[in-house]
């Protein structure tokens, strides 16, 4: 007797109508190979087939005929000898031999099950969802979906008519799993689950943990090749990465939306695959000096509107670009680029279309039963029950999947502020208190410490970036010590801040002197990203230029003077695309960007600010290696409100070479313009936003100036020399010595 098979049972009426009503919990009781003293008897349900054989599986042999039995479907035999077998069917259309698929014993292991009751299987996409493998000999597909309060799952697809009779799945009870091998099913077969609801409803549920998905509107998993070993060629980059993403490290990041970065204008405008992407955009971002790249989230979405924002599938790229292996060829090629892929990943909420994790089983099982904790206001979405092992699992193991099995250096974390905060977006009497009548959500605050945790202790020198809109105390501080844990943390105040003075009237602007200074109150509080992102050039906020105030002369000149005062400020950086184009209008998702403007020397020259201030930032350590160190900044000229001048100095901590940022906020040039400086001789200017490079009035230093001291009188700023200096209009300015 094969393993997992038990003496057969009587075979009632009961047992007979709810095989043809597709409502038999446990098919393997009827189904299948079944002993007893006088040999063995085997049944199978194949509705609409004409007649069945078993054959003998190492030649074909004849082992029996199975006669159609009641109810209608139904076959069944006793077999002449006790060995494997195959079913040789005749169909209307044609014959078909197959292994049975209730011939099969038990396929997750106990510590498989353990690991998943746990909510700590950190190979969940290995282990659940749809796998090619050969078992006892013979290749198919491994099924395993996790739906505990389920009567009934059965995997269905072309493979059987879209029949859920055919396959009926086992539970394995401990893990409230349920499993199915199928003989001769193969990479490419499209399928979903039916459950049998706790509810009595019948639900097509796509796989949570399918590897591919149907390209949307399309809604089925699809059986991906999940043996295959891609052939990665960056071990070096990998080896390299704790380095190229610690603290003192050069970050500065690209993000970008895949599908509207760039069409295939002479196909009707279509998206481009990963290959193309890896032609054209791991190229240009290597030209324009990123030192990363980050996607808005390609997890598979029903609503390209949502712009992956509300994910279904966690554990599968969008069909819209292409293959899973034609992402993992783009990661390969950004790190042959020494470009580090960084993912948004949503764990905060998902949608609740009927294909998705919305009451899978006919309970809340992925969320939170009670709309108060479950029911997100803002978007209408679904929250993950952080609280439940399991979900916080799948979760954690959607992380790992993306970082491991495809090589991406990090995630970055959407919307934590609204997984911290049981109140978020909710009136008082919409929210329920925590057990300690607080309004955090202790569940999602253990699930983040140990995600980040968890992506520490596997997968070094990967790092996880949180969205956190509000002053949550220790977000980058380590659990340990009471904080989050994670690596670097948006720093939404400064963007808010900054956007609103660049959006002032420079005649206004001297009253507004807090916008730019406030935010080096807090700066090292924790470890910082400054993030221009898409959220600020959407919704009818206008693109990044259109934000800046005045003529177009001063338009793009404000916008050269903020991105430098960006490069230059302490943080980690972001740019969202187009930014870098002065794009004019705001981010369309359905449409490329607005390339045609590149013609315009003033769109040119933004563009080659960019690259220059990020080559300048990476050659540079005094630029980059405090960023988030408090040693690593100076405020020299801070209180000018008048002249709208601010300056700092930007130190390495290690003792090397500082930079002195300067900037004229107004479109008044300022001359033998004073700024105090911490050593003598003739310091170079390295960058000035103002030059003709970058369609600037050319205003400036002639490229250098020599520091003055007058023992006379008091030190400026507080400093030892001085520089006296020509400020271009709405410029900002970087200079260092020319000799430590």
């Amino acid at each position: 007797m094969r393993k997992g098979h038990q003496a057969e049972p009587p075979f009632d009426a009961a047992a007979a109508a709810a095989l043809v009503r597709g409502e038999l919990k446990d098919p393997f009781a009827v189904l299948g190979p079944h002993r007893d003293g006088a040999g063995v008897t085997v049944r199978a349900f194949l509705p609409g087939a004409e007649a069945v054989e078993a054959v003998a599986r190492d030649g074909g042999a004849s082992l029996g005929t199975l006669l159609p039995v009641p109810p209608e479907g139904l076959f069944a035999g006793r077999l002449q000898a006790d060995t494997a077998y195959s079913l040789r069917i005749r169909w209307p259309s044609g014959m078909q031999e197959t292994e049975d698929p209730y011939a099969f014993g038990l396929l997750l292991g106990e510590m498989d099950l353990h690991l998943l009751a746990e909510g700590r299987h950190q190979e969940l996409g290995r282990c659940l969802g749809a796998h090619p493998m050969t078992v006892d000999g013979v290749a198919g597909v491994r099924f395993a979906v996790w739906a505990p309060n389920a009567r009934r799952v059965a995997v269905i697809g072309d493979f059987n008519g879209w029949d859920s009779r055919r396959h009926g799945m086992r539970l394995r009870h401990d893990a409230g799993v349920w499993e199915l091998f199928v003989p001769r099913l193969g990479v490419g077969e499209v399928y979903k689950y039916e459950v049998l609801g706790a509810d009595g409803g019948r639900h097509l549920k796509a796989d949570p943990v399918a590897w591919c998905t149907e390209l949307p509107p399309a809604t089925a998993s699809v059986v991906a090749d999940t043996a295959a070993a891609f052939r990665w060629t960056d071990q070096k980059w990998l080896e390299s990465r704790r380095a190229r993403q610690s603290l003192g490290a050069p970050i500065s990041i690209y993000e970008v939306h895949v599908g509207s970065w760039q069409r295939d204008i002479y196909a009707g405008g279509r998206w481009l695959n990963w290959d193309e992407l890896a032609q054209r955009l791991v190229p240009y971002v290597a030209d324009l000096g990123f030192t990363h790249i980050e996607l808005l989230p390609i997890m598979e979405h029903p609503f390209g509107g949502s712009w992956g924002y509300q994910p279904l599938a966690m554990f599968a790229p969008t069909a819209r670009y292409g293959t899973p292996e034609g992402f993992a060829r783009f990661v390969d090629a950004c790190h042959a680029a020494n470009i580090g892929v960084l993912l948004d990943w949503v764990p905060a909420h998902f949608p609740s279309d009927s294909h998705g994790l919305g009451r899978f089983d006919g309970t809340a099982l992925y969320e939170y039963a009670d709309p108060r904790e479950g029911l997100h206001p803002d978007w209408g979405t679904l929250i993950y029950n952080f609280g439940r092992h399991e979900v916080a699992g799948f979760l954690i193991g959607s992380a790992l999947h993306w970082i491991e099995h495809y090589h991406v250096d990090g995630l970055r974390v959407d919307a934590v502020a609204s997984m911290l905060y049981r109140d978020y977006s909710r009136n008082p009497g919409e929210w329920v208190p925590n057990v300690h009548g607080g309004r955090e959500n202790l569940d999602a605050v253990e699930f983040v410490r140990r995600l980040n945790q968890t992506v520490a202790q596997r997968c070094p020198g990967a790092i996880v970036v949180a969205e956190e809109s509000t002053s949550w105390p220790g977000v980058t501080r380590d659990p340990a010590y009471g904080g989050l844990g994670f690596a670097y943390k948006w720093n939404m105040g400064w963007m808010h801040d900054t956007l609103h003075y660049m959006k002032l009237d420079p005649v206004y602007r001297g009253y507004h002197d807090r916008d730019l200074t406030f935010g080096l109150m807090y700066a090292f509080s924790e470890h910082f990203m400054l993030p221009l992102s898409h959220d600020e050039v959407v919704h009818l906020k206008r693109s990044l230029f259109s934000k800046m105030s005045g003529d177009r002369w001063q338009q793009f000149a404000n916008l050269r003077a903020y991105l430098g005062l960006m490069w230059g400020y302490p943080g980690k950086k972001l740019l969202f695309m187009g930014a870098e184009l002065a794009q004019e209008r705001e981010w369309d998702h359905d449409s490329e960007l607005q390339w045609h403007l590149l013609a315009d020397p003033r769109h040119r020259g933004v563009q080659n600010l960019v690259r220059d201030l990020n080559r300048l930032y990476v050659a540079e350590p005094a630029l980059h290696a405090g960023d988030c160190h408090g040693h690593g900044f100076r405020w020299v000229v801070v209180d000018d409100r008048e002249n709208c001048v601010f300056a700092w100095l930007r130190h390495d901590p290690q003792g090397g070479t500082p930079v002195l940022v300067v900037c004229n906020m107004t479109p008044v040039p300022r001359h033998h313009y004073r700024v105090g400086v911490p050593q003598g001789g003739r310091w170079r200017e390295l960058l000035n936003t103002d030059a003709g490079h970058y369609a600037g009035s050319n205003m400036g230093n002639a490229g250098a100036i020599l520091a003055e001291t007058d023992s006379a009188r008091k030190a400026s700023h507080g400093l030892p020399e001085s520089l006296v200096l020509t400020l271009p209009p709405l410029a900002t300015l970087m200079l260092r010595p020319e000799t430590p």
